[in-house]
């Protein structure tokens, strides 16, 4: 018998295009007539003719939209850009029915057919498309190393995405430029005004326990989390009793992102099982409705209402950073940033950690911000934390300047905020580190007053017990700091000040298990290299010692001992403080 021979099936390696309209639903329930025409207008007057031009293959049209296929992802974005330049400057002055184009391109093995293509190159580029901005473009990384400096146009790093049935994480990139500059957001093409930044709502925890009267714990978390994300700085939280409205209701996340004005929804489960206690919760984009973080906590019921109160203080902590994040990507795709948007960026370059040029790019962010609004109360907080990390990681010869830069510009801020926990907390460690540290500890349990939730606070606090003789306190306000906050962007220096007063207690096996997690935490922080150099030669390991000191000068090439200048009176840090010193010169520290 003779078999059959397998069907050969047709791959090849091709640049996807995916597009489709924004809001057709909406544009199609307001006329569908005249939505019909428009877009029929726009796909054989400027859509089509772009793929043609440009060598591609139109495979199939989706109804409100169309995948193509390219032999070059050049050809795909340069086609791309033409048909979203024409296609705005043919809308101007349109307003409710404006028909704008979301791309996505992606570069993949296709299965190929004569009226369709198949794969997960396919997929990607359609899930791309979904969270490109009205008007713009998104890229995977497979398709921007092939295009980049090649196109005209400049694309933005938007990190790895989590996006929808796509099991691995895919790194994207967003255009910026002319062609999506003046296309507006969805959601803005209606009456209600743009939605503010880090606006958010905390809808109801699901109850996921066998026992609904367990509803009482679950609407606590939910209503003591929306109370502490009101105190992040810049936030906007709907109220506990409009998003209650939602509890029980099957949602939509871009429904919900409309009619609340936001651009983040938070939604969660708590479940309850003999003495445990499960809560999850995941950050979503109201925008796109795309994931943006989760994370999931598991504690002992001893409790209830102290577990409540750890729970949501690590999530509004947590959430602080990951809010501030999202919203520094969306500011480096503005190609006219205001303010806030540059004060955004200059924290996403304060949090990579306080080498010179992280500090000098964050500087100049919170500059530019302060020249466009010089009474920013944000941005004058953000330039006051430039120069007390500038300071307390020795990266100047003169830390008494910068630490004078930090208390006037928190003083500012504190005049225009007078209950902004943070700018007291940067009061406090100027204070601190300039021989007043009884007055900062003040200030930083004043900041504690006004947020509960700042785990920055109660590490500072620790901080400044090495500066008062007290080193030994200083690991349990720390771990205090770790339980709020364990995955906070400052761990790096808490774990780093342990590991200082392990060290001048002469600790040094404690000393350089605590400066390594710091290390790990954030490897760019010169100085934490400089003290495990200290406590590795003490402990008689000379060659790790002197490799973590060229290390930390490789992140800080002018670093030398003499900086270390005294900050405190007080006898007993004086000498420990000199042992220290004595380990950095064995490690080969500088003496400058």
């Amino acid at each position: 018998m003779v078999q059959e021979r397998p069907v050969r099936v047709e791959r090849r390696l091709a640049a996807i295009l995916a597009a489709d309209v924004v809001g057709y639903s909406r544009l199609m329930h307001h006329d569908e007539e005249a939505t019909h025409a428009r877009l029929t207008e726009l796909l054989s007057d400027i859509v089509n003719p772009a793929i043609v031009e440009h060598g591609g293959r139109i495979v199939k049209n989706t109804g409100d939209g169309l995948l193509a296929e390219f032999p070059s992802a050049v050809q795909a974005v340069r086609a791309a850009v033409q048909f979203q330049t024409r296609i705005r400057e043919r809308s101007v002055g349109e307003k409710d029915a404006r028909i704008a184009f979301r791309v996505g391109i992606n570069i993949g093995d296709v299965i190929v057919e004569p009226h369709d293509i198949f794969g997960d190159g396919v997929n990607i580029a359609a899930r791309l498309e979904s969270i490109a901005e009205p008007g713009g473009i998104c890229l995977a990384s497979s398709a921007y190393d092939q295009v980049r400096g090649k196109v005209g146009v400049e694309f933005v790093d938007m990190g790895e995405q989590t996006l929808k049935n796509i099991s691995r994480l895919v790194r994207a990139y967003a255009m910026v430029g002319d062609p999506g500059a003046t296309i507006l957001a969805d959601r803005e093409w209606s009456s209600a005004p743009a939605a503010p930044r880090l606006s958010i709502v905390v809808l109801p925890f699901a109850n996921l326990s066998a026992d609904p009267e367990q509803d009482y714990f679950v609407d606590g978390v939910t209503e003591s989390l929306t109370t502490d994300l009101s105190r992040i700085r810049g936030s906007f939280v709907i109220g506990r009793h409009t998003a209650f409205t939602y509890k029980g209701r099957a949602v939509n996340l871009k429904e919900v992102g409309r009619e609340l004005n936001v651009r983040y929804v938070l939604e969660g489960s708590v479940q309850r099982r003999g003495n445990r206690l499960r809560v999850n919760v995941q950050l979503n984009d109201a925008g796109t409705g795309n994931h943006l973080w989760a994370e999931r906590f598991d504690k002992p019921i001893s409790d209830l209402f102290d577990v409540q109160d750890e729970i949501v203080s690590r999530l509004a902590n947590a959430l602080n950073t990951q809010l501030v994040e999202a919203e520094a990507r969306r500011a480096e795709r503005s190609a006219h940033p205001n303010s806030l948007d540059l004060y955004f960026q200059g924290m996403a370059w304060l949090n990579k950690g306080p080498t010179p040029d992280h500090l000098a790019q964050a500087r100049s962010f919170f500059e530019r911000a302060l020249a466009l609004d010089p009474d920013g109360v944000e941005s004058l907080v953000g330039l006051a934390q430039v120069d007390a990390l500038m300071s307390i990681g020795f990266l100047t010869d003169d830390t008494v300047s910068h630490f004078a830069v930090t208390e006037a510009a928190s003083t500012k801020a504190l005049s225009l905020a007078p209950d902004h926990a943070f700018a007291h907390l940067l009061l406090g460690g100027a204070k601190i580190g300039t021989n007043r540290a009884a007055l900062g500890i003040a200030e930083c349990e004043r900041a504690l007053e006004l947020n509960r939730s700042l785990a920055e606070a109660h590490a500072t606090i620790g901080s400044a017990k090495i500066f008062i003789g007290r080193a030994a306190e200083a690991e349990a306000h720390v771990q205090e700091a770790l339980r709020l906050s364990p995955r906070d962007s400052g761990v790096y220096r808490w774990l780093h000040w342990v590991g200082i007063a392990k060290l001048m207690h002469g600790a040094d096996v404690e000393a350089v298990a605590w400066l390594r997690r710091s290390i790990e935490a954030n490897r760019n922080n010169p100085i934490a290299h400089f003290h495990l150099g200290a406590a590795l030669v003490f402990l008689q390991m000379f060659d790790e010692g002197r490799a973590a000191v060229r290390t930390g000068l490789t992140l800080n090439p002018t670093f030398t001992i003499r900086r270390m200048r005294r900050m405190s009176d007080d006898p007993t840090f004086r000498a420990q403080g000199k042992r220290i010193r004595d380990g950095m010169r064995l490690a080969g520290v500088p003496e400058g």
